[in-house]
């Protein structure tokens, strides 16, 4: 039985530039989450056409191949991005990053684009997670820093890639399928989420938890409390649990 929650917050900012959403049919689910960027205005427009987009691709689709979906919706999502930027005025100060899980009968893929995670959890431990597009990481896997200094590191924010980007080919990545069977939780987040808690913390929450929606509150009250006073950044997640 699959449980989930999401929350999306502002954090101490002015505004939510943060979106989710999440689209169901039958046996299928696709959960969606986006961090946008730009500022004003600029961002949650770009997140929330994002969502938006990666819904109505969802509706028309009938025969669920998980490359095929992602790569229409990211396609599209892209194109209209580009468009809204030209239509507003904003040539590129419009972007968001974006996760998305779908689970289709037994199996579960996630593609991403940007600093946006998705963790994929078994027996209470983190089994993987998606890779940042971001200088820190970048300079993880060229051996220059260590996995746990990107929370802080001065360049956290420089993406490499996002949504919204004028060019050919847009450049995300798609993860193998995984039975679900073999899949405890998951775990999608924004940056904001992700750099008050750590992996060590959501294990440790994960394993008290009964669903969802406790693993939820419990990382939720971690994150706020860490973040309290720091100028915290909007943060956004979404759980998924497979209780067996």
């Amino acid at each position: 039985m699959i449980s989930y929650n999401g929350i999306s917050k502002r954090g101490e900012r002015e505004r939510n530039e943060d979106a989710i959403a999440v689209y169901k049919r039958d046996d299928i689910c696709c959960f969606v989450l986006c961090d946008g960027l730009g500022g004003h205005g600029r961002g949650d427009a770009a997140s929330a056409a994002a969502c938006r987009v990666f819904g109505e691709v969802f509706e028309r689709t009938f025969d669920f191949y998980p490359r095929a979906f992602f790569s229409e919706a990211i396609e599209q999502t892209n194109r209209e991005i580009l468009e809204m930027q030209q239509k507003e005025g904003f040539v590129s100060g419009m972007k968001t990053t974006l996760v998305s899980l779908l689970l289709c009968k037994d199996h579960a893929t996630w593609c991403h684009i940007g600093d946006s995670r998705l963790y994929l959890f078994r027996d209470n431990t983190v089994v993987c997670r998606t890779l940042d597009h971001s200088v820190p990481q970048m300079l993880v896997n060229a051996g220059s820093i260590k996995e746990k200094d990107i929370r802080f590191h001065p360049d956290r924010n420089r993406l490499l890639r996002a949504l919204g980007s004028d060019e050919e080919t847009i450049r995300y990545e798609v993860s193998a399928p995984y039975k679900i069977s073999e899949c405890q939780a998951f775990l999608m987040c924004s940056d904001g989420f992700w750099e008050y808690i750590d992996e060590k913390q959501m294990c440790k929450l994960l394993r008290k938890s009964r669903d969802a929606d406790e693993w939820m509150q419990q990382m939720r009250a971690v994150v706020e409390e860490n973040g309290k006073g720091k100028n915290m950044d909007n943060f956004s997640a979404i759980t998924v649990m497979n209780s067996k």
